[in-house]
């Protein structure tokens, strides 16, 4: 068992735990929930001894850590996974502990399999995912076999497979009389888990209950009623159940939350009143809703809206081939063909503009930039080059007209000269 009285830990002008006194039962799953900046991991470096109270004293079975016999062996803790040299393996990282504390080396192949790190234990921690890091840190806790075991955030990191292996493993842990002391974010995994919790906020506690009278006593449970879609029978049962002494609020999907009756007596009243209903069902508060309620006022740490959040203007959309000129219209630009005039300032661009369903399918440019290629053929195949391209696709063939200047040929690129022995010698 673990016993905290008059717990109190200040660094300096602040004060991270004030006053904190709590039991942590033996064969029990027990919860230890808090804001950000609560204490919670503060609390559980003094009861292990990493850090001195300023005032009051924390025991385990009656004795401060300290002063435990064999004290690795009696308590098992997580509190940092990261906490493992990277250049060691599974198996190194373990045999280490193991040998500080006296415990025999064929324990670090049961706990490997126990956490499923068998087939991994010899590569470096180092290049183990934040998961798998935090299973060889709960190995790590339970290398000694301990009565009491500690977890600071166990299943940060792992997977839905992980989640249900470490709460199945907390739960054995506990029907084996151990004490098992969990801090958690995840209120839903603790609604699972945990058996009895313990609240802080600001390092002051808030709660100390089991789940079941904390949800109880943080929440109002009550009931949906929803009726046939007519206002006026909805408002005829409103009436009804309010004049019986209940409170009903009208609720966006067009159902009534009615709180203060109990649903027998929401059911009679509605088949006095002749009022059909479609939907009459209990609402339990989950842990999460009564936990936010608690330590609403507790929360040092709070997000609030981007004041910029849609000032952002759209980037400049580009058109296809060319980058557009002066401000982004408000239409956007037009994504097919080409302009029929090249903008200012960026050469002679192709100023073809033959529709865009005259062709199966875009095909490449064949030729270096500024040769324009032809009119669009019969079929698809690769543009022909030419020196500029008609406005239209000719009708019919047109007279011979004077011969105009030939276009210049695209110029090759220059074969790669031959050299024989001689030469490649001149060369070097």
């Amino acid at each position: 068992m673990i016993e905290a009285t008059g717990l109190t830990k200040r660094y300096g002008a602040k004060t991270a735990v004030y006053n904190l006194s709590f039991q942590v039962r033996s064969g029990a799953v027990t919860g230890f929930l808090g804001p950000n900046g609560s204490g919670k991991s503060t609390t559980m470096r003094m009861i292990l001894g990493l850090d001195d109270p300023s005032a009051g004293h924390v025991t385990i079975g009656g004795q401060p850590y300290r002063q435990l016999t064999n004290a690795p062996r009696r308590v098992g803790a997580l509190l940092d996974a990261k906490a493992v040299h990277g250049g060691r393996s599974a198996r190194q990282h373990l045999l280490c502990l193991a040998q500080l504390s006296g415990i025999p080396a064929r324990r670090v192949d049961e706990v490997l399999g126990v956490v499923g790190l068998q087939d991994v234990a010899s590569r470096r921690s180092k290049g183990f995912s934040l998961g798998m890091g935090q299973r060889l840190g709960i190995a790590g806790a339970l290398l000694g076999d301990p009565e009491v075991l500690l977890f600071d955030e166990p299943v940060n990191g792992l997977d839905p497979e992980g989640i249900l292996w470490v709460r199945n493993l907390m739960r054995k842990l506990a029907s084996e009389g151990r004490t098992v002391f969990v801090s958690s974010h995840l209120m839903s995994e603790m609604a699972l888990t945990a058996d009895h919790l313990i609240v802080i906020g600001r390092g002051q506690l808030l709660a100390d209950m089991s789940v079941k009278d904390f949800i109880d006593r943080n929440s109002t449970a009550h009931a949906t009623v929803r009726t046939p879609d007519d206002a006026g029978m909805r408002d005829k049962l409103s009436k009804a159940l309010s004049e019986a002494g209940g409170h009903v609020q009208p609720e966006q999907d067009g159902t009534l939350r009615v709180t203060g009756l109990e649903l027998p007596r929401i059911s009679d009243l509605a088949h006095e009143i002749d009022v059909r209903l479609w939907e009459l069902s209990p609402h339990q508060a989950s842990l999460e809703e009564a936990y936010m309620r608690m330590t609403s006022g507790a929360v040092d740490y709070r997000s609030t809206q981007d004041p910029r959040q849609g000032l952002q203007q759209p980037g400049p959309h580009p058109q296809q081939g060319y980058p557009p000129q002066g401000p982004y219209p408000p239409q956007g630009y037009q994504q097919t063909g080409y302009p029929q005039q090249a903008p200012g300032g960026w050469g002679q661009p192709p100023v073809h503009q033959a529709p865009q369903q005259q062709y199966a399918q875009p095909q490449p440019y064949a030729q270096p930039y500024g040769q324009q290629p032809a009119g669009p053929p019969q079929q698809p195949q690769p543009y022909a080059p030419a020196n500029a391209l008609p406005a239209q696709p000719p009708a019919a063939p047109a007279a011979p007209a004077a011969p105009a200047a030939p276009a210049a040929p695209p110029v090759a690129p220059p074969a790669a000269p031959s050299l024989n022995k001689s030469d490649s010698e001149d060369a070097r």
